[in-house]
């Protein structure tokens, strides 16, 4: 009698997972773009490390070897693009990151037609939000883009806040706090004691060096008015 092995064929699983990515829009001058890119570099040059990015193209008319070069002066200053948006499948080359399509924020707006009678009873969702008990360390990075975090010690150096809401600190923030990333720009950010490195509010940030110095080492808050980002002391 002869043995036989049977051979078991290997299952191959696939998982899903998503990411917070930040989406850059590049305007004419590219060149005039760049440079800005560079001053934010100069200021917080970790910023964008080890973050997802991707291209947004819609808004310019670029050629197959100006989208190239643009990957490969963002390559340059240590940002990897992770795929493009908004350009022509016959401009992107198998050498350039890949073509993305169905990117969206997750801000949600909903509307009732007028005809339509209300319901009888209407179950108010429930607020969503990220409690940290503890102090965030040096280098580790937080991201809930559901809602507000809360943070009852401090933000160290190098550390990172990213919320969909608005980030709440009952400590000192010495590292970045990012709110309203999903486009909701009535996000606000509080802290007991600010030595931020950056802070961003729906895309519209300012740097240690843009922070009023009557400003340092007090309770803050940080808003939106249109496109300009205010703070002001708490007390």
């Amino acid at each position: 009698m002869e043995a036989r092995a049977e051979s078991k064929r290997q299952v191959l699983r696939f998982r899903g997972r998503s990411y917070v990515a930040f989406v850059f829009s590049p305007v004419v001058p590219i060149a005039g773009w760049l440079e800005e890119i560079d001053v934010t570099l100069a200021r917080s040059p970790g910023f964008f490390v080890g973050k997802p990015i991707v291209l947004d193209l819609s808004g310019v008319d670029l050629s197959q070897a100006a989208i190239a070069h643009l990957v490969a002066s963002l390559a340059e200053r240590g940002i990897r693009v992770l795929g493009i948006e908004g350009a022509s499948p016959e401009l992107i080359t198998p050498a350039m990151p890949p073509l993305l399509t169905g990117g969206r924020v997750c801000t949600v707006e909903q509307s009732e037609p007028a005809d339509q009678p209300p319901p009888k009873s209407v179950e108010m969702p429930q607020p969503k939000s990220l409690l940290l008990e503890t102090p965030v360390r040096s280098g580790q990075s937080i991201v809930f883009a559901d809602g507000d975090v809360t943070v009852l010690g401090s933000v160290g150096s190098g550390a990172e806040i990213v919320a969909g809401g608005s980030i709440h600190i009952y400590g000192t923030l010495r590292g970045r706090a990012m709110a309203g990333v999903n486009g909701n720009s009535a996000a606000r950010i509080y802290c007991q004691k600010i030595e931020a490195e950056l802070l961003a509010i729906d895309g519209y940030y300012r740097t240690a060096e843009d922070i009023n110095e009557s400003l340092r080492h007090r309770p803050i808050q940080a808003w939106l008015d249109g496109n300009i980002m205010k703070i002001s002391p708490l007390n």
